[in-house]
């Protein structure tokens, strides 16, 4: 295997690089408002004068006007994915062992009781395609949806154009979702050594045949095909304008980028930048911007910096499943609901762990929600032996005589907010020998999708 030692990461792993992003909110308060924020105009006017991507609103929140098919005349309140017209463009990020029918289902509650709406697109974990056409337990069982859910959003890891055909051709026929969203963005190791993830988009004829695969299987529905990929593979092999111009044309609805590499992994902070040269780049689809959206207050900042259409909720919803109602209330002009309290918090936790339990059984449902539970009281007042316990409760009873140890009137803490989940450290990305010989060879990586059949 190759390793690649990347150069230039260093300024990408500043410790204050987030401090100083969140310095410049200036006095924003806790509203959407966003001027403060406003990121130098990145010059491409529209054929009418206006720049486009920006428009300030009556009511002084930055609102983003887009020459996007599909999104004329509409403000950033709202984002039109295939037939999926979305009140708040607004994205759950597949993560694996998060996103499964119990949490996606908790967001939309709590979108719908804190802000009265369920506006966004909530995607399912990441099931590969070859397992999918194996038809393995695990994957299918990956695939369940809630019967209120619409549209059904499944994602696809995949490295081989026929294997993609199939599998999309059996969403389709079997009538297993509504949208498919395709995976190019896995920075972990075991999946770029093997030529997968985050490092499939520089044999860019490979990626364009993959994603023509899936399009051309859901020809004539109404399921509409999106892509997600990072910025490349290390600061010297950027493939992003390249992954989202041959997506596009390949008939992809919308691209999202997260503005990492794969040597950064999930370090450092995400390049915004990135993200504004992907949008002035790809201009027929609607293009999503990811990375470092950790309140409300971040997503409008990274579409008023970028001008992209749409934004993509990653770990700044662990343990906060309630963003989604910050961020439909944001977009939709609305007041937000007060942040919970942490009697309210036991609650959420509560419905979690009742919706785990009911979708794994009790036994692996209560392990599932030990990891959340950890998020849930990330900031908050509690004892290191409330806490060790509530890392090994077994039990939904146990569960609820743990939760009523805590005192239900402390409000939320400003500790709370911020980055969470896996940040870790910048590395070299381990590829295939040869991988970067020839970035236009077609051959489908060996074994790139073995270690991932079964989901």
């Amino acid at each position: 295997m190759a390793h690649l030692r990347t150069r230039g990461l260093q300024r990408r792993e500043r410790p204050d690089a987030r401090r100083d992003r969140r310095a410049r909110r200036g006095a924003a308060g806790d509203g959407p408002e966003v001027r403060d924020r406003q990121a130098a105009p990145r010059g491409a006017a529209a054929s009418d004068g206006r720049e486009e991507g920006r428009q300030e609103s009556a009511g002084g929140i930055i609102s983003l006007v887009t020459d996007t098919p599909g999104c004329e005349g509409r403000t950033a309140r709202s984002l039109r994915i295939g037939p999926f017209d979305l009140r708040s463009p607004v994205v759950l990020a597949p993560m694996a062992g998060v996103t499964n029918v119990a949490f996606r289902t908790l967001c939309r509650e709590l979108e719908l009781s804190r802000a009265g709406t369920v506006s966004g697109l909530y995607v399912c974990e990441m099931v590969t395609a070859r397992a999918l056409v194996e038809r393995h337990p695990v994957t299918m069982h990956m695939t369940t949806f809630a019967p209120e859910e619409s549209p059904r959003s499944l994602q696809l890891y995949t490295v081989d154009p026929v294997n993609t055909y199939a599998a999309a051709k059996m969403i389709v026929d079997e009538n297993l979702a509504d949208h498919i969203d395709m995976n190019f963005g896995c920075p972990v190791p075991k999946v770029t050594r093997r030529g997968g993830g985050a490092a499939l988009p520089y044999k860019r004829r490979l990626f364009g045949q993959i994603v023509s695969a899936a399009v051309r299987a859901t020809e004539g529905t109404d399921i509409p095909v999106t892509v997600k990929f990072r910025i490349g593979i290390d600061d010297e092999h950027h493939t992003h304008l390249d992954a989202g111009r041959i997506a596009a044309e390949e008939g992809a609805a919308a691209v999202a980028l997260h503005a990492r590499t794969a040597a950064q992994r999930y370090s450092g902070s995400a390049d915004w930048d990135q993200i504004a040269a992907l949008k002035a780049h790809v201009t027929n689809v609607p293009v999503l911007g990811n990375g470092d959206i950790f309140d409300a207050r971040d997503a409008l900042a990274m579409m008023a910096a970028t001008g992209c259409d749409g934004v993509v909720i990653g770990r700044g919803c662990l343990g906060r499943p309630w963003l989604f109602a910050e961020l439909s209330a944001a977009f939709t002009g609305a007041t937000p609901a007060t942040p919970p309290t942490l009697g309210e918090v036991a609650q959420i936790i509560r419905r979690h762990g009742e919706l785990l339990a009911a979708h794994f059984g009790e036994d692996k449902g209560m392990r599932d929600i030990r990891k959340h539970v950890a998020w849930y009281m990330h900031g908050f007042p509690a004892g290191a032996d409330l806490r060790r316990s509530m890392a090994l409760v077994k039990t939904i009873s146990e569960l609820d005589d743990l939760l009523e140890q805590l005192d239900p009137d402390v409000p939320f803490p400003a500790a709370a907010n911020g980055p969470r989940g896996r940040q870790g450290s910048a590395a070299s990305v381990t590829l295939p020998e040869g991988w970067l010989d020839d970035p236009d060879d077609c051959t489908v990586p060996a074994g790139a999708d073995v270690m991932h059949s079964g989901g």
